[in-house]
This record gives structure tokens, C-alpha cells and sequence, in this order.
């Protein structure tokens, strides 16, 4: 694992930016001086980035070996990652620097090592003794194209086949080749006029040492005896060859063939197959040769003591089922069972009892690699269920959309996601113990609770437990549910991603503290959550329909005076059940002339009752609705105050304020509107006023019958909501930060390109000072514009009672506070002594519990201010766009800090984060830096170039989080974790798994009195005497070059400081010397060659030319 050094920034780079904060502190009498303002304890030395774990399904995996005495699995994938599990928890990541495709990947079995083969023509020997495995040496091949590897149980002599046909040995203990090779038309009849193609398949008989099985492409199978360098038995069939498995015997083998055939072959009747079978082949009835299928990619043959032998084979499948899914095979005694898998199969293995090969193998599961999936087979069970897999690997089971990441959340949330999400398990499973079970987990003190969140395509969101470096779904939410499935066509929107994934999430919203999550899909449509531990069915599902729009009209404006009849229901709104239940529903909408779709939203939610099971039960779906024929705008930004239960969000056309309490929409500004202070426009939920309302009133915020002094004097779009009943009731509140993914455009644009391009891109509650004259914090809320504006809309709170449907909020916009480079990313306000300021929030209450115990929580009360004294500062409001971040003072509203944070990109990503006691902000570029600025003075603390932005994907998913952590999404299929703390870059070796653990090899099969008597028994053989340098001689130098590792005694050395470094070095100068020696000493002798030809040439041609005349020539 690559570790990046600090890298100091200089003075001179930031002159500017500090030239600018400094600017600004003469703004107002009572400011203080900016070196006075916070006393900073954060320092570059406490900044350390690396990566720490890698979790999820490998990514195009490619190859697969399995250790059976250390129970650790190995997965290659096709850009050279290479990943090891072991029981839950216990998992690793490594990379070739090639990025070449792993082909074949070989254990040396209880030896802590593994050898990996790369389509580049190079193998490697890993070392899994330490915690994070590293390259002991490498051998790269110049003049052969490696296609298979073989590595006998407890032997140090690995055999390489090749495209060519020939077979190389190396030593793997100091990988050097040995002299023996086998060449093809050593080892093929002579009398054969064809090449046999490349080698398919290398074994030793498991009985005798001394014979060793090639399979090559063509068909042609050959015995060759090591000893005597010659061919015992050749074997020829007509099909092509895909791969070989012995009999534990030594006397029988089988071939799976190009056809859907398998062929067993006697090892001394080489004239013609025993056995020759189509396993999925229809059998025509006049004995004629049976039709050919799908060939076989892979068999294994697995004998038991007991009872009948075990065969399975991946492919083979008939050519007439054209759509079928793949099949895994089983073969047991007379039954057959064709398992069907989800993905293609890439490879598989059979488990089983003994890593001897001459003994009873008695397979016990088969590892199945898919190329999204793992799955492993119970084959003692009837039936060959499957184990329950204790990986991560389903963070791809819908492609993930966002991604959050919590650290050092409340501990009582892992317990009761876990407790809610046990009941959404399968069933169905095995019974037994998960079989890859090796390695030891890591003995961090990193004990702190971790939750990350994963919104994805489908409309799910899963919750994971991330404590300890370790990664377990906790809980699922299915947010499709709410929704009708059966869409018409006159009912989709017209956007290519609503129209591909209409549920997918497009940003989401979760407050710890108080358990209230809110999601926002790419369909315009917004759900509010309650966490409750109880069961319960709704018989209507909450809806609330708005209509935004970004430009005013009279014409979309209700009728004045008196009370508004609600018109006729929506087209698409048949979740309503007008006609069963009038009591429940109310709707009002406009309906524009036919043909042009007006107030439809893009989803339909469901009208029949919903049963929500513990965990997350929907309280409000918010739904935006198509305006004059145009779709919904996506919703861009998203925040939750759970105090005063409201939910805002906006999007390209403004903001919305929704009483999620209520079922009210309380204010719906365009973002133009937000620019000039206008009055204070007051929102007044009411009680039901009419029997038909029992649950709620009417409450569109432009109602006629609202008095003129209830109304919002600024101008805003006609709304439409819609009132159903609900289940409960609850509160609740997030961190106002919003992970949208915005490019800046020019923050220099009229106010007519202000109007109809700038989106809201970022929201923060909090308790803050919105105008200069204010001396006591009061409710606000910051709005973040993707122009890089700023501004402040104040939240009059005016208690109307004990009852809450009469207490009145009053919106006023404040202006712009301040002006940014960029679009908005994050918002944060400090006090006096730099500690972040949450938003307010209540503590999380059971929705569905009795009254007494909601009366406990559920009281809606204004924030306390915080204390504050005349004429100073007392809050500073952090701001970070995409080009730079900036401090303000909030009594005075002056900017006393600012940073350029880049020139030439932007930042992709940005959080305030707590550190180390204190709080900073991290970045992210898309140009790949990694960057950390001090709060409140914006002194640059860390900057990486670490990744540079290569797809959408990381730009969406990056996010970092408290005490130094960060996460993206690598792959597809992959989260990758990095820290940026100095601290748990230190502790990560404590922290990480063990994979390699120290376990006794078993004992040897018994030969038995009468078989060592006779000679019955395995053969063993003294491979040092024939492949040594003694008996077999040296390699050519130029077939392949050995290159250390980093990980190796030369490596390490060679990375080592003083005399011994230096003495490494020497010897790998010494050694790429004499090596370069080796190959002019072959040059020479090419040379000398050549000129002896030469000189024999000229000496015939004196001879033949030497009695004759000048004119005879």
C-alpha cells in the first residue's frame, strides 16, 4: 500500500489568498484582528494520507485459487487487482504496477505465498506473511506467451506452459529458471505435421511425481516422463481441449472438450477414450454420435470414500437453449443437477477435505466465481444450497448513485439498524459454517461507530456498518415501494434517465441523532423517513404535489377572494382514492388544454395500503409536477430541520419549504426571488377547517382564503399540494450539507441567465444573526446557488399555543450575504472558539409508540440562541464553492478569511470535518487533489495529488468524514477507503487483518503395509536432481528477466538508509552487471559464429576462383 508524504506548502503559492483574508479585518470597529479571532491547534503534521481497505466485489474478476489448509480465497481481475478473503472481516487488496490481467493465480498451500501469472507474460510471487502483502519477485518472460501454470502440492519447482506448446520450470524460491524445459515437438508424435497449439493444461499424476500430464489445445494429451525426457502415452481426440482433472489414483483422467463432450481416458489404453459423454447432449436414438453442445470451459473430478465420485463442469450447455442464464453441473452417481447462476460463470473450484492429491478428496463445497457475484455451493446438503456470504459483495446489486459516509455517529444506531434489517434476511440457506474461514482479524483501537450510506438505481438504500475497517449491510430500504410500477406510456417523463432508472436516488439526507432520513429521486420526487421499531400498515400513503416553476404568471394563480374549490383530481394522481375514501382526500390542480401534460407528477404513488416493516416507514412524499407541457426540474439540493420539522430542497427553478409535520407546503420562492430582501411572508398551517378534512387541511400557501397578511408579499408560482392521512407523526433534522455534483459556470451573469440557469446546489439550517442590526441568533437558513451566491432566508418563529397545527413560521429573504467563485458546495457556521455549530435537532422518539412516550420529545420548540455580546463576532459562517472558500463574520457580515482553493479546476467535493479535537475542510479536485484548509484561518494544511478524476463515478460518490476519513466508489462494484489523518495512518498495521496465520499441515495419506511392500504406493520424486542447476544446467539469460520485488531482501535492503543500503545496491548494480555480461558474451558468440561462417564463405570461393584469368571470371 503506496503511502503519499506530506508535501509543504509553500508561502509563496498563498500570498495572494492571504493577502485577500487580511483585507477584510478593518471591515467593522468591533472585528477582531484575524490572528486573534481562534486559537488553531491543526497543523500539517497531523495530515497523512494512504488508503486503508478496499471493500466489495472485485471488479472484472478474472482468476481464483483457494488455499485449503489456510482457508484464504484469492480473486485476479482483469486490471490486475488481486483480493484475499478469509472469514468475515478478514479481507486484502493488492495491485500489479502493470495493470495487467491476472490469468492464474497458484497458493503455495500452508506457505503463506502466492504466485500470480499476468497476461503480460510475467509471474509473481506475493508474500501474505505480513499484513499488507507485497511482491518477494517477479520473472518476466520475453520470447513465450504464457497460457497455464502448475505448482504441485509442497513443491518449489512451478511448470509454465506456453503458447508455443514448450513448458519452463522455475524455482520459486529464488525464481530462476531451471535449464529443463519440455519442447513441443519433443513431446507430440513426430510423425505429426501440425503445431498442438498452446498448453491448456499442466498436472502431475497424482500417484507418481515423475509423470507429468500436458494438455494442448489441438486435442493431443501427453504422458511425459520427467526422468527419462521422453513421451510414455500420447492421447488424441478430434475436439479441442478446455481443460483436465485426474482421478486420485493416478489411473484414470478426464478431458472436457470444445463440443459439450468429457472423455475418460485410461492412462495405458491411449488408443481410444473409456468413456466418451455429452452431458446436456440429446441422445438420438439410433446410436449416432450425440448433437454437439456448448463446450465444457472447466471440469473437476472429486472422489469420495463413501460413496460415488463427484464431477462438475461449468458450459456445456445445449446450442438450442439461446437466452439461457449459465450453469454450474454437479454429476453424482446417476443424478445430475444443473445449478443456474445469475452472471457468467468465470471460474470455479471444489472444496475439499485434503490438499494431498493422491488421497480421497471428499468434496465438501464448490466457490463459484461470477462475473458480479461469489457464491458458494453446499454440496453435502440436498439439494446444494447455498452458504450465506459474510462479504460485502452486493454494494452492486443495484449501481450505486450517492454515497454518505458517518463517522463517530451515535453507538446506539448500529444495534438498531442491525436489530431491524436481521428480519430482512433469506432464507433458505446452508446451515454449516461458511468454509473460507482463515486469517485473524486486526487489533485496532479505532473503536469509534462508522455507518455509510449507498443510494442506488433502483430506488434502494443500504445501510452498512463500517466500524474497525470491516464493512456489513446493516439495513435495506426499498424507496420503490411507495410507488406504482405499472406506468403508461403518456406518464413517463421525457428524460432519458427517468425513463432508464425512475427510482433511481439522486441525493439523500440522513440526521444521526435523530434518525430522520430524506431522499431525493431522479423522477422530481422527494420521500421523508421515520425510523420506527414497530410494524405498521398505511392505508394511504402521504402525498404532497408542488409546482414549481421559474417564472411567474398570472395565469397560474388561484381564483381570489373566498375559499378555493378544489377542482377535479389529477390524471396522475390515482394513489388518492377519491371515490372509497372521500373523507381522506383533497386535491387541487389546474389542467392545461389536452395534449399539453400540466400538474402531473412523473410517478404515480401506489393506492392500495402499504405495509411497512420496522426500520424506515415513509411519513411524505413530496412529488414536483410538470408546468405547461415542461418535466420537473431534478432536485439539486436537499436539507431536513427536525426541530421545526421542515424539509427544504431546490432545484433549477428554487426552493420549496415543506411542513413534513403538517403534510404543508409553507413557501415555493424561485431563485430570483431570493436576490432582494422582500417582507416577511408568513406560512400559517391550520387546522382542519371542514369535516371532509379530518387528518389536514387544505394547504396550498396561496390559498383564497388566507387573509392578505397570511400571504408571502413577494411574488411566487401558483402551487399545488395535496393532503392524504398518514400514520404518525415525528421530527427531526440533518446536517445541512448537500453532495451535488455541479460544474461552475461564469459567477459574472445577468440576472435574466441568474434566472433560468442558477440552481440551488447547497441548504443549512442553523441559528445565526440574518441581518447586520440583529443582536440574538435566531432560526435560518443559508442557501447556496450553483453561481456561487449566498444568501440568508430568516425563519420567524412564532408559537401559537400548545397545539402545534397553530404555530406560525415567518420566511424573509435577507439578501445575499456573500459572493463565491463557483457553485456552492458546503456551509457551516463556527462559534467564537471555532466549534462547528450543528443544526438544531430532537432526539429520535418511536413514531408508533404510545402517546405518553411521544409527549416526551415530540414538543416543537424554538432553538435557544446562542449568547452573544454587542459589537463582536460571535459566529463566523464557513462557505466553500467550487473555486474557493470563504469565513464571515455574521454580526457584521464580513468576510475576514478567504482562500483560492484552485485556478485551473474545481473542487468536485468539500465537508467541514472534525480532526483531531478541531474542525477543517476537506477537498476534493477533479484534477485529482486532495486538500485540507484550516477553520477558521483557511491556512492550507494538506494538499495530495492523489486521483485523478476519471469518470463521473468517483465525482459522485466521493465523500469524506469525521477524524480523518474518506471514501469513493473505485469501481462499479468496489468502495475504496482512505484517511487522511496522520494518526490512523500510523495505527493502520494494528488496525489491518492477518491473512496468513500459523496452521499445522495435514498428514499425509496413509500408503499402507501391503502397497509400500509391492510399490503401490505415490511415487516421489527428487525434482532438485533433475531441475537443479547441477543436472539441468542454466536458462537462457534472455528468456526471461528476473526482477525483485519491493517486498523481497533486496528490495527491502536496497530501501534500507547507510552502509547497508548502499551494499544492496552494489550487489543489484553487481548482478544487472553481470547479466548485462551474460548477454554480450551470447552476442559475441552470435558474432563469432557469424564471422567463422564468413570466413569459411570467402576461403570456398578463393578456392573456386583461384586458378582462373581475369578474363575467365
Amino acid at each position: 500500500m503506496k503511502k503519499f508524504n506530506i508535501r509543504k506548502v509553500l508561502d509563496g503559492l498563498t500570498a495572494a489568498s492571504s493577502s485577500s483574508s487580511s483585507s477584510s479585518a478593518t471591515a467593522q470597529p468591533g472585528t477582531p484582528r484575524e490572528n486573534d479571532v481562534v486559537q488553531e491547534t491543526l497543523q500539517s503534521e497531523h495530515f497523512q494520507l494512504c488508503k486503508t481497505v478496499r471493500h466489495g466485489f472485485p471488479y472484472q474478476p478474472s482468476s481464483m485459487a483457494f488455499d485449503p489448509v489456510q482457508k484464504i480465497l484469492a480473486v485476479g481481475t482483469q486490471t490486475g487487482a488481486l483480493r484475499l478473503f478469509g472469514r468475515a472481516g478478514v479481507e486484502c487488496y493488492c495491485q500489479h504496477e502493470s495493470g495487467a490481467a491476472v490469468i492464474q493465480l497458484q497458493f503455495l498451500i500452508n506457505e503463506g505465498a502466492l504466485v500470480s501469472a499476468l497476461a503480460d507474460d510475467s509471474i509473481h510471487l506475493w508474500n501474505l506473511r505480513q499484513k499488507i502483502p507485497a511482491i518477494l519477485h517477479s520473472l518476466k518472460f520475453n520470447r513465450e506467451r504464457i497460457t497455464y501454470c502448475h505448482l504441485p502440492f509442497q513443491s518449489k519447482w512451478l511448470y509454465i506452459g506456453s503458447e508455443r506448446g514448450n513448458i519452463h520450470i522455475v524455482n520459486v524460491e529464488s525464481f530462476t529458471l531451471s535449464g529443463y524445459v519440455i519442447m513441443w515437438n519433443k513431446a507430440i508424435e513426430l510423425s505429426t505435421k501440425t503445431h498442438p497449439g498452446p498448453v491448456v493444461h499442466i498436472s502431475d499424476n497424482p500417484m507418481d511425481e515423475g509423470k507429468l500430464l500436458i494438455g494442448f489445445e489441438c486435442g493431443v494429451v501427453v504422458l511425459w516422463d520427467l526422468k527419462s525426457k521422453k513421451a510414455d502415452y500420447r492421447y488424441n481426440y478430434d475436439e479441442a481441449i478446455h481443460s483436465v482433472a485426474w482421478h486420485h489414483e493416478g489411473k484414470q483422467f478426464v478431458c472436457s472438450h470444445s463440443d459439450g463432450s468429457l472423455t475418460t481416458w485410461n492412462i495405458r489404453a491411449p488408443a481410444k477414450p473409456a468413456q466418451i459423454i455429452t452431458p446436456h447432449g440429446k441422445q438420438p436414438k439410433d446410436g449416432k454420435k450425440p448433437e454437439p453442445c456448448k463446450p465444457i470451459l472447466k471440469v473437476e473430478y472429486k472422489t469420495t470414500r463413501a460413496g460415488d465420485p463427484f464431477m462438475v463442469l461449468s458450459g456445456g450447455l445445449s446450442y438450442d437453449t439461446v437466452g439461457r442464464r449459465a450453469c454450474l453441473t454437479v454429476m453424482h452417481g446417476k443424478s445430475t443437477a444443473v445449478l443456474e447462476m445469475d452472471y457468467p460463470i468465470v471460474d470455479f473450484l471444489t472444496l475439499c477435505e485434503t490438499p494431498y492429491p493422491n488421497d480421497f478428496q471428499e468434496p465438501y463445497a464448490v466457490v463459484v466465481l461470477l462475473e458480479k457475484d461469489l457464491v458458494v455451493i453446499d454440496l453435502g446438503q440436498i439439494g446444494y444450497p447455498i452458504f450465506e456470504s459474510p462479504y460485502p459483495l452486493s454494494i452492486h446489486e443495484s449501481p450505486v448513485t450517492c454515497c454518505e459516509y458517518f463517522a463517530d455517529c451515535p453507538s446506539e444506531l448500529i444495534p438498531a439498524l442491525y436489530s431491524v434489517g436481521s428480519r430482512q434476511k433469506r432464507q433458505g440457506y446452508s446451515k454449516k459454517e461458511w468454509p473460507i474461514s482463515g486469517g485473524n482479524w486486526g487489533q485496532g483501537t479505532q473503536t469509534y461507530p462508522e455507518i455509510i450510506i449507498t443510494g442506488h438505481a433502483d430506488g434502494s438504500i443500504k445501510f452498512w456498518d463500517a466500524s474497525a475497517l470491516m464493512l456489513q449491510v446493516l439495513y435495506k430500504l426499498k424507496t420503490a415501494k411507495v410507488f406504482e410500477r405499472a406506468r403508461g406510456k403518456e406518464e413517463k417523463p421525457s428524460t432519458d434517465i427517468v425513463d432508464e432508472d425512475p427510482f433511481a436516488i439522486q441525493t439523500l439526507f440522513w440526521c444521526p441523532e435523530s434518525r430522520m432520513l430524506c431522499v431525493a429521486g431522479v423522477s422530481a420526487h422527494v420521500i421523508i423517513y421515520r425510523f420506527s421499531k414497530q410494524e405498521v400498515t398505511t392505508e394511504v400513503v402521504q402525498l404532497l404535489e408542488v409546482r414549481m416553476q421559474c417564472e411567474f404568471s398570472e395565469v397560474d394563480s388561484p381564483d381570489p377572494g373566498g375559499e378555493q374549490t378544489p377542482t377535479l383530481p389529477t390524471p396522475a394522481a390515482p394513489s388518492s382514492p377519491q371515490e372509497a375514501e372521500p373523507l381522506n382526500q383533497l386535491t387541487a390542480g389546474v389542467n392545461s388544454s389536452e395534449g399539453a401534460r400540466d400538474n402531473i407528477p412523473c410517478l404515480q404513488v401506489r393506492s392500495s395500503p402499504l405495509k411497512q416493516s420496522p426500520g424506515y416507514q415513509v411519513e411524505l412524499v413530496v412529488q414536483l409536477v410538470w408546468v405547461s407541457g415542461e418535466p420537473p426540474q431534478q432536485i439539486t439540493s436537499l436539507a431536513v430541520n427536525s426541530s421545526l420539522g421542515l424539509v427544504v430542497f431546490g432545484n433549477s427553478n428554487g426552493l420549496a419549504v415543506v411542513d413534513y409535520v403538517q403534510k404543508t407546503l409553507l413557501l415555493n420562492l424561485g431563485t430570483s426571488e431570493l436576490y432582494s430582501p422582500s417582507d416577511p411572508c408568513q406560512r400559517q398551517p391550520r387546522s382542519p377547517r371542514k369535516p371532509r378534512q379530518p387528518s389536514g387541511g387544505f394547504c396550498d400557501s396561496n390559498d383564497g382564503s388566507n387573509n392578505s397578511e397570511d400571504r408571502c408579499k413577494s411574488p411566487t408560482s401558483a402551487k399545488m399540494s395535496r393532503k392524504i392521512s398518514s400514520s404518525g407523526e415525528q421530527k427531526l433534522d440533518l446536517d445541512g450539507k448537500d453532495n451535488a455534483f455541479t460544474r461552475s459556470r461564469s459567477s459574472s451573469v445577468t440576472s435574466i441567465d441568474r434566472e433560468s440557469r442558477e440552481a440551488i446546489s447547497s441548504f443549512y439550517f442553523c441559528e445565526s444573526f440574518p441581518r447586520k442590526s440583529d443582536s440574538l441568533a435566531s432560526p435560518c437558513l443559508l442557501v447556496g446557488t450553483t453561481q456561487g451566491s449566498v444568501m440568508m432566508v430568516a425563519l420567524g418563529l412564532q408559537p401559537g399555543g400548545d397545539q402545534k397545527p397553530q404555530q406560525t413560521l415567518s420566511f424573509a429573504s435577507c439578501g445575499t450575504l456573500v459572493q463565491l467563485k463557483g457553485g456552492i458546495l458546503t456551509m457551516a457556521l463556527l462559534d467564537a472558539a471555532g466549534t462547528l455549530l450543528p443544526p438544531s435537532c430532537e432526539a429520535w422518539y418511536d413514531p408508533n409508540a404510545s402517546d405518553e412516550e411521544k409527549e416526551k420529545v415530540r414538543r416543537r420548540r424554538p432553538a435557544t440562541p446562542p449568547s452573544s455580546q454587542e459589537g463582536q463576532d460571535s459566529q463566523f459562517a464557513v462557505l466553500c464553492s467550487e473555486k474557493q472558500a470563504k469565513v464571515v463574520a455574521m454580526t457584521s457580515q464580513t468576510i475576514i478569511y478567504k482562500h483560492n482553493i484552485t485556478e485551473t479546476s474545481f473542487v468536485l467535493r468539500a465537508d467541514v470535518v472534525q480532526m483531531a479535537g478541531t474542525y477543517c475542510i476537506a477537498c476534493f479536485c477533479a484534477n485529482g487533489h486532495i486538500m485540507s484548509l484550516s477553520l477558521p484561518s483557511l491556512r492550507p494544511l494538506l494538499d495530495i495529488n492523489y486521483l485523478p478524476l476519471t469518470d463521473m463515478r468517483i465525482a459522485r460518490t466521493f465523500c469524506f468524514s469525521n477524524l480523518g476519513q474518506a471514501l469513493y466508489l473505485t469501481s462499479p462494484t468496489e468502495i475504496q477507503r482512505i484517511t487522511y489523518s496522520q494518526e490512523t495512518c500510523d495505527n493502520l498495521q494494528e488496525m489491518l487483518s492477518e491473512l496468513f496465520t500459523p496452521v499445522e499441515t495435514p498428514e499425509a495419506p496413509n500408503r499402507g503395509f501391503f502397497k509400500g511392500l509391492f510399490g503401490g504406493g505415490a511415487q516421489s520424486l527428487d525434482r532438485e536432481d533433475l531441475f537443479g542447476e547441477t543436472a539441468a544446467g542454466k536458462a537462457s539469460r534472455s528468456l526471461a528477466q528476473h526482477i525483485p520485488g519491493p517486498g523481497s531482501m533486496e528490495g527491502m535492503k536496497g530501501a534500507a538508509s547507510g552502509v547497508v543500503g548502499d551494499l544492496a545496491r552494489a550487489r543489484v548494480a553487481l548482478d544487472e552487471r553481470g547479466q548485462k555480461l551474460g548477454e554480450l558474451e551470447e552476442r559475441t558468440a552470435a558474432m563469432m559464429a557469424s564471422a567463422e561462417s564468413f570466413s569459411k564463405h570467402a576461403h570456398n570461393m578463393m578456392v573456386k576462383y583461384k586458378d582462373k584469368k581475369w578474363y575467365q571470371l
